[in-house]
């Protein structure tokens, strides 16, 4: 491969790429080649162990707190360098409050100071991850709104023209599919006058009435028969949402607000968080404020104390009880499911909570939190020894919900590993079936011939194997089935199976889609999955809660089958289960033996194994293009996409994806997302800021994102194609839930692979690298890998010093045989 000096010339945007006839600067090593500029300082810019990723305001945690506060609580706040410090932890919370700033009147922290302030702001996710250096565990990475380029500073009229002659022509193809066309006419009312307008308004270019965004009916999902082919025109949400809190309680609620000097818009989402009773709640014990995204500390502070006075006091007991539960959920946004002790009443103390160990205490008194004692096979300095055999232990406070979600997979798995599984074929047919396979594929199918659960591991070529399992248990009479964690990993793998087992529909979902009854072979008499078999691929990104739900729902005798790469980002969600499960060694574990193929397969391997290599790529596999600042990342960036990619490498846009280690900054996903549509697929924006055409990145809950494209709007919202599977978004949820998807964070990208791969470096995410970020964003390239390089030797650095971050879990101790962990597994409220 040849080697591009750190001495080559830098070109300024708009020139062409010199040393290249085909628009590509020549390959070289990641790493070499940087350039002299440095990093941009800036908004957007990562923070020491909070990450680039997310959108800072999601649920109160940024650069400078809550990631901090998840260092404080002694797990160095983000978890692998992925899911928070990327959009990971921040799909892990809702968006933020919508209603401007808390600003209590005189409001700030209890007098000694226990907060500063009062007058912080409540951001939305946007606004949030603009004002934040960096993106935290809890910025939202569900979409923050709108970040198009303004249609009124468009300077090429043709390019404009063009869009509206596509917009017109699937107006025109989707209205003369509809089986009921609109007769037009002044005397139309309710939905048919609304279809109307928005159809008259994109002919006529202009941007449609709010009341053209209507929330449609929901739809009701039933569970697919046996056996069933995936179906690909459902939503991907199961079941409707769940109807709002009362307008009285909502208007109840709004006058408490408006005493205490919040914003009144929060209204809604107080009511819906507090419940029944909210006001008198909320009068009655401001800190409950807190139990809203986006709340942080120091406002809910000042609240209370414009709501009580000089009754409010730092040693109120109601107030260290609300910050203990907000500080253990910024844990879990960071993706634990527990805090050790002392770690905690730390974490308080920081928060100028007098006696933290009296707010530890009256949390678990009130049974708002729970505590355990975990045993340790080491002996540290800080364990404290169980009365009983002198046996150091950890005391853990974890939240009730991931404390049983926890609890209930270790039950889940240890009835898995301990019970025979189903017959399907004899011993000699399991063996037949292992001779005729080779190598590790082999060894796959010799121990789930006799297993309950086990666990694969490998990268992108590896997912042969259980391809072939599939196919082979399937020849044995078992009802075998495999999920993914996104769509295109479904598909992908569908496409593998589907050239094995020569079937037209391969028995492949969602792990989402299985669990709601939305694709899969559905339910057994007893709410079973039907299924004897059941394949779990990119296992890494299963959180305790989605992995309880799992193990709960096979029957007895199945058998499950964990697959995925250990390498890559790991859960949105808190937990590790896949790490875990590895580390308890309770099962058997298959290390795949095919390696990935090519130059990109050498490359990424080595990033796996800590180095970050040179590699030979003649057929400009990989391709480094260092850039001096995050304007000529992105100018490169575009250029790369739109142009050098598809002309050098043969990869139109519409199969190349941005990957970039953060949603703000200059040159983070709102950025790249901007210039891309303006380059792209041009247009004003006029529906919640996305064109028919757009490209974007559907966030329907937490941890999921579906890459998907725009195709149009009407009275019940915006209309999405995801992997084939029609979607609408309401115009309420388009904010929250949408973002632009030509440019991706890793997190979102993880479980996909597209021909060709654009990573872009800019020197301000240079903190934010890890080697779990860069093993994921470069495997998600099958063809080609750009990576537009201005971080300098922070990616060698990072690949090299910065592995996955700690999480602090009580898996692998309770998945300890008792007669190993004698009574030390106990969980006590109060």
């Amino acid at each position: 491969m040849s080697t591009e000096p750190e001495t080559t010339e830098q070109t300024g945007p708009g020139t062409p790429d010199p040393g290249a006839d085909d628009g590509l600067r020549h390959d070289g090593p990641v790493g070499e080649g940087g350039t002299s500029g440095g990093g941009v300082s800036g908004n957007g810019a990562p923070e020491g162990g909070a990450a680039a990723e997310g959108d800072a305001s999601g649920a109160g945690t940024s650069a400078g707190s809550g990631a901090s506060e998840a260092e404080a609580a002694g797990e160095g706040g983000a978890s692998d360098g992925g899911a928070n410090s990327e959009d990971g932890a921040s799909e892990a919370g809702a968006a933020a409050a919508s209603g401007g700033s808390v600003a209590p009147g005189a409001g700030g922290a209890p007098e000694d100071g226990a907060s500063a302030g009062g007058t912080g702001s409540v951001e939305d996710g946007r606004s949030g991850a603009e004002a934040e250096p960096s993106d935290g565990p809890d910025g939202p990475d569900g979409p923050d709104g709108p970040d198009g380029p303004d249609g009124g500073k468009r300077s090429e009229a043709e390019a404009e023209l063009a869009a509206q002659r596509v917009e017109r022509e699937r107006i025109e193809q989707r209205k003369a599919e509809r089986k009921g066309p609109i007769e037009s006419g002044g005397k139309l009312s309710g939905t048919a006058a609304d279809l109307l307008a928005a159809v008259r308004a994109v002919e006529s270019g202009e941007r449609p009435s709010a009341t053209v965004f209507a929330e449609p009916e929901p739809a009701p999902r039933r569970p697919a028969p046996e056996p069933a082919p995936r179906p690909r025109t459902v939503a991907p949400e199961a079941a409707a949402a769940p109807a709002g809190p009362a307008p009285e309680t909502v208007q109840a609620v709004r006058r408490v607000l408006a005493r205490g000097g919040a914003p009144e818009t929060l209204a809604p989402q107080v009511a819906a968080a507090l419940g029944e009773g909210a006001e008198e709640r909320l009068h009655a014990d401001p800190w409950q404020l807190l139990h809203v995204t986006g709340v942080r500390p120091e406002q809910a502070d000042g609240f209370a104390r414009a709501l009580l006075g000089a009754e409010c006091r730092p040693d109120d007991e109601r107030r260290g009880r609300a910050f203990t539960v907000w500080l253990l959920e910024q844990a879990a946004l960071a993706g634990h499911t527990a805090l050790e002790a002392p770690a905690l009443t730390a974490a308080l103390a920081q928060r100028a909570v007098p006696d933290p160990e009296a707010a530890l205490n009256g949390t678990l008194a009130e049974g708002e939190a729970l505590v355990f004692q975990d045993a340790l096979e080491d002996t540290p300095a800080t364990g404290e020894a169980d009365e009983d055999d002198g046996r150091p232990v950890r005391v853990l406070v974890g939240l009730e919900r991931y404390a049983l979600a926890e609890e209930s997979l270790a039950d889940g798995l240890a009835r898995l590993i301990n019970s025979a599984p189903k017959e399907g074929g004899s011993a000699s047919d399991w063996e037949r079936a292992a001779a005729s396979a080779q190598g590790s594929a082999a060894e796959l199918l010799r121990a789930v011939a006799g297993h309950g659960l086990v666990l694969h591991t490998g990268g992108e070529a590896s997912r042969v194997e259980p391809a072939r399992l599939l196919v082979e248990a399937g020849r044995l009479g078992l009802r075998a089935w495999a999920a993914d964690h996104s769509p295109l990993g479904r598909d992908g793998f569908g496409q593998l199976l589907a050239r094995l087992a020569q079937a037209p529909e391969p028995a492949v979902a969602t792990v989402a889609g299985l669990l709601s009854g939305a694709e899969g072979p559905g339910r057994d008499e007893d709410g079973s999955l039907a299924l004897d078999l059941l394949v779990v691929l990119d296992a890494p990104q299963l959180d305790v809660e989605t992995a309880a739900l799992l193990v709960e729902s096979l029957p007895d005798g199945a058998r499950l089958v964990l697959a995925g790469d250990p390498a890559v980002l790991w859960s949105v969600g808190p937990g590790r289960v896949f790490a875990d499960l590895l580390a308890a060694r309770v099962c058997p574990q298959i290390a795949s033996r095919l390696p990935d193929p090519g130059p990109l397969g050498e490359l990424v391997s080595g990033v796996g194994a800590g180095e970050l290599n040179q590699v030979a790529a003649p057929g400009k596999e990989v391709v480094i293009v260092p850039v001096r600042d995050a304007g000529e990342a992105v100018h490169r960036t575009v250029q790369l996409v739109a142009d050098s990619v598809p002309r050098a490498i043969g990869v139109p846009a519409e199969q190349t994806v941005v990957i970039t280690p953060g949603h703000g900054g200059a040159a983070g996903t709102r950025a790249l997302n901007a210039a891309l549509k303006e380059r792209l697929n041009p247009g004003p924006g006029r529906f919640g800021g996305f064109d028919p055409g757009d490209r974007i990145a559907y966030s329907p809950a937490p941890g999921r994102t579906l890459p998907g494209q725009v195709v149009k709007a009407d009275a019940e919202g915006l209309h999405l194609s995801c992997s084939g599977a029609h979607v609408v978004v309401p115009k309420e949820r388009v904010e929250t839930q949408l973002r632009h998807g030509w440019a991706l964070t890793a997190h979102q990208a993880v479980g996909g692979r597209w021909p060709a791969v654009v990573v872009v470096l800019p020197g301000d995410a240079a903190k934010g690298l890890s080697r779990p970020w860069v093993y994921t964003a470069f495997s998600r390239a099958a063809r080609h890998l750009s990576v537009v390089h201005g971080v300098e030797q922070a990616l060698p650095r990072a690949v090299a010093e910065i592995p996955a971050r700690p999480r602090t879990t009580r898996l692998p101790a309770l998945l300890q045989p008792p007669a190993q962990d004698p009574g030390t597994q106990e969980g006590t409220a109060g």
